[in-house]
């Protein structure tokens, strides 16, 4: 199948070459004329134009968007509507709030012009294990990619879990799960750091993925970052970002009066970690002196 792709980041590169290893053929466009230069060497047609990618492509075309969720985005659909036709389909494989999937499918459905979302998970080592994807979206529009997804996903890792907006939506959940994950293992491997016994936090991260209730691949992940960076992490620090997921799944459960706690407070706690000191610790600090007397320690 013939397709566009916009976007070569780290993740949107490799799914090029996973479709290009199948015997697809891409159209492929970044900002950035070297990335374009260097995909097209391993086999992609280049376009250094949304023009010249638009005129590339058959119709009725279908062009992946794949850069950051936001403005980015909204600036890159805006840019490439200038150059489809009504028939042609729009995939945004970022990380969007589906509210904006269900503004544009709206508006795109207006031109005649079709819009699928699709929430992607798999990170930098889905060129090797494939990614997963859940998939948004009307079935006429959905079903013509089937190949693209089918070639991307590994066995039973596609699914069109339902209408506009309902791939990111899942994929938010996702990302919400995953911060608790995340957080919870963070926790418990401090824990085991702090021991008074001397433990082999990557023979311990190893030895509970094999069959153990909490295997995972995070853990796999989190056994191969020990055995390469040493246990202390020491040259990294203590400082989290979130994209976005994690807010908005919570944002979703309070809508819905459903309650999230785990999600909410690994939240908070990658939160607490872009602050240098926490003047709500002086706060409690400062209480506890007053009605008790209790230490506290001065700069």
């Amino acid at each position: 199948m013939r397709i566009g792709f916009i976007g070569l980041g780290r993740m949107g590169a490799n799914m090029v070459r996973r479709l290009l290893r199948d015997g697809h053929e891409i159209v492929a466009y970044n900002r950035t004329p070297e990335r374009t230069k260097e995909i097209e060497a391993e086999g992609a047609i280049g376009a250094f134009t949304l023009a010249e990618l638009v005129e590339k492509l058959e119709k009725p075309r279908a062009v992946w968007v794949m850069v950051p969720a936001g403005d980015a985005t909204e600036a890159q659909i805006e840019d490439l509507l200038e150059h489809l036709e009504p028939g042609d389909t729009i995939i945004d494989g970022g990380n969007t709030n589906f509210h904006d999937d269900t503004r544009r499918y709206a508006r795109l459905k207006e031109l005649g012009i079709n819009y699928v979302d699709a929430g992607v998970s798999g990170g930098i080592w889905g060129l090797q294990v494939g990614y997963c994807l859940m998939v948004g979206g009307d079935a006429a529009a959905v079903d013509p990619l089937v190949p693209v997804f089918t070639t991307l996903a590994p066995p039973k890792g596609y699914l069109h879990v339902g209408g506009p907006g309902a791939g990111h939506y899942v994929k938010m959940v996702h990302n919400g799960i995953e911060y608790g994950l995340m957080q919870a293992y963070a926790e418990g491997f401090e824990i085991l750091h702090a021991a008074s016994y001397d433990l082999d936090l990557h023979g311990i991260a190893d030895l509970w993925g094999q069959g153990s209730v909490v295997r995972s691949w995070l853990l796999e992940l989190l056994a191969s970052a020990f055995e390469t960076q040493g246990q202390d992490l020491a040259h990294l620090k203590d400082w989290v970002a979130d994209s976005g997921e994690g807010r908005w799944t919570v944002q979703e459960a309070m809508e819905r009066d459903i309650p999230a706690p785990v999600i909410t407070l690994s939240l908070q706690a990658r939160f607490r970690s872009r602050q240098d000191e926490s003047y709500g610790a002086k706060v409690l600090a400062a209480l506890r002196n007053e009605f008790g007397g209790h230490a506290v320690k001065t700069e």
